[in-house]
């Protein structure tokens, strides 16, 4: 018995936006029925504002993607596309209070069919990576080495099982092992690589000083946060800051959206990272 989250078994056993959307503006299909696992996913768009004002599933898996799904859906809604675009599989799992690491690929085809709709809704192709228009490596189950290495980028997988547990590659007859850990490799020699030449070419970061991260948190919201929230009717406001402790308080059309969530991790402490320190962190506060 796999140990879920109570938040996990709430969407299982009442999963919010069940069926299908009539006529959508974006659909997304990921998955095979043969594989055991497979989600389409429905989107209705105001396109004057490019906001995602519904969204629908129908799912063939376990409890986790039933859950993956469903949290997904409550997360996108009231989202612009250029915003639900950022949603990763780890804001999925989070928003359920963790997945068992062995069903994590679930939330991985929440993701991949948000894309796919995101894609169908812009007339562009998927991204390649997602597709899998290269080599087979998992015949079982139909992963390809761009999906893999992927995974492995996104999710900072170091071992074949975390491979399996985010891809299902690895999972069926176990032959493609071998070539999963030759990707490991592979992908974190590289890695490797391009660090020391960071290292080689950035000179070390200064430690700001108290007033210096004040004044860069200030600039970075003014510059990169608030004109896309002001964009989409919402707004921000810093309450506080605590060292590398940030708290901001959301206005507007972001008051109240159950997507701040997302947006604190995805928009504000990303750009904060970005332009300020790696190591600063974002919280909202609420009142």
């Amino acid at each position: 018995m796999w140990n879920y989250s109570e938040k996990v078994m709430e969407h299982f056993r009442n999963p919010r936006n069940v069926g299908e959307i009539e006529n959508p503006e974006a659909v997304g299909e990921v998955g095979n029925i043969v594989c055991g696992d497979a989600l389409r996913l429905t989107l209705r768009i105001d396109k004057e504002t490019d906001t995602i004002i519904d969204a629908k599933f129908q799912t063939f898996g376990c409890a986790s993607a039933i859950a993956s799904s469903s949290a997904l859906t409550e997360m996108i809604k009231g989202m612009t596309v250029d915003e639900a675009s950022k949603v990763t599989n780890k804001e999925i799992a989070d928003f359920l209070e963790g997945l068992p690491d062995e069903k994590m690929h679930c939330s991985v085809m929440g993701m991949e069919a948000l894309e796919k709709a995101i894609a169908n809704y812009r007339g562009a192709p998927a991204k390649k990576e997602m597709v899998g228009e290269e080599r087979i490596i998992c015949k079982c189950f139909s992963v390809t080495d761009k999906k893999i290495v992927r995974a492995i980028r996104e999710n900072n997988l170091k071992t074949v099982e975390e491979v399996t547990n985010y891809t299902k590659a690895g999972g069926g007859c176990g032959r493609c092992k071998g070539e999963i850990e030759k990707l490991l490799k592979e992908f974190w020699e590289k890695e490797a690589t391009k660090k020391e030449v960071r290292t080689e070419e950035r000179p070390p970061a200064r430690k700001l000083t108290n007033l210096e991260r004040i004044n860069l948190v200030q600039e970075t919201i003014e510059r990169e946060i608030r004109p896309r929230l002001r964009a989409d009717g919402g707004d921000i406001a810093l309450v506080d800051i605590d060292r590398k402790k940030v708290y901001v308080k959301f206005l507007g059309a972001c008051l109240g959206c159950p997507s701040t969530g997302v947006t604190t991790k995805a928009l504000v402490e990303a750009k904060l990272k970005e332009f300020v320190e790696e190591d600063i962190e974002v919280e909202e506060v609420r009142e």
